[in-house]
């Protein structure tokens, strides 16, 4: 079970969904992602949660795009949520950025290479927002228990989500250990697989993260298999024109097949 703010199908027994675009790069492909998503998760009974970054930090270099402004975007996940009656979750990666993002979004959500962070992780947790925490990339599972404790010496309340994205291989590449779901599923937390950012193929020559997106699905009903209780996806309508990671995205027109395969997977375990 998980306790976050407007979701429906909370007492489904089908695993639940953060999906969405990388960034938010306007107000109608936002919409109409959601829309698209919102239809396929009430008809499958998959709780669901509207992804988007109202701001990118971590970019390769300079001239990256990073948003369309901070309130802006914001403003748009707030559209997002009121217009469909869905929660909606953002990425924060600064102390002060906690209480403005809460303002607009149910679930905050700490980077991968940020997870360490004590001081984010408590401004996240002192939001009463539900805080999911991506693991970094050079930590094992186990490691993430100190995140948690973080938040939770904080706010004893808050609903802390741990997610999975892949550990470092070599200098341009990632792994997914499966070991780290059950691992972090111990202490008594959701945990989530990042089903496109495991797939990442980070620090490429030209500047541009590369990725693997044919194998989503794989990573996705591995996840399913050995227990995850959440999916993570990254999805748009077209990721060649992605403005942020498109590289390792999921064509939206793909989305629904997917789950419909995953929720089989589901229902064989369970």
């Amino acid at each position: 079970m998980i306790s976050i703010a407007n979701i429906k199908n909370a007492d489904s027994p089908m695993f639940f969904l953060l999906a969405g675009p990388c960034a938010i790069e306007g107000r109608d492909m936002a919409l109409r992602i959601a829309e698209h998503i919102v239809t396929i998760t009430e008809r499958l009974n998959i709780p669901y949660v509207f992804k988007g970054s109202y701001r990118k930090a971590n970019r390769t270099k300079i001239d990256s795009f990073t948003g369309i402004g901070d309130e802006k975007a914001l403003k748009i996940l707030k559209e997002v949520s009121d217009t469909f009656g869905i929660p909606t979750v953002t990425d924060i990666h600064e102390s002060h950025e906690a209480a403005l993002a809460a303002e607009y979004v149910d679930v905050l959500q700490i980077p991968a290479f940020l997870c360490r962070q004590t001081e984010l992780l408590a401004a996240a947790a002192r939001t009463g927002k539900a805080v999911n925490v991506k693991k970094g990339q050079f930590l094992s599972g186990a490691s993430m228990k100190f995140a948690v404790e973080k938040i939770n010496e904080i706010n004893p309340d808050c609903q802390v989500i741990l997610t999975d994205r892949g550990n470092s291989f070599g200098y341009g590449d990632l792994i997914v250990d499966y070991r780290n779901l059950p691992e972090m599923s111990s202490f008594g937390v959701p945990v989530v697989m990042d089903c496109t950012h495991s797939l990442q193929q980070p620090n490429q020559s030209s500047g541009v993260t590369g990725g693997k997106p044919k194998l989503i699905e794989t990573i996705a009903k591995a996840a399913i298999a050995v227990g995850a209780d959440g999916l993570f996806i990254e999805t748009h309508f077209n990721p060649s024109e992605a403005k942020s990671d498109g590289a390792n995205m999921l064509p939206l027109d793909q989305l629904e097949g997917l789950l419909e395969r995953l929720v089989r997977v589901r229902e064989a375990i369970l």
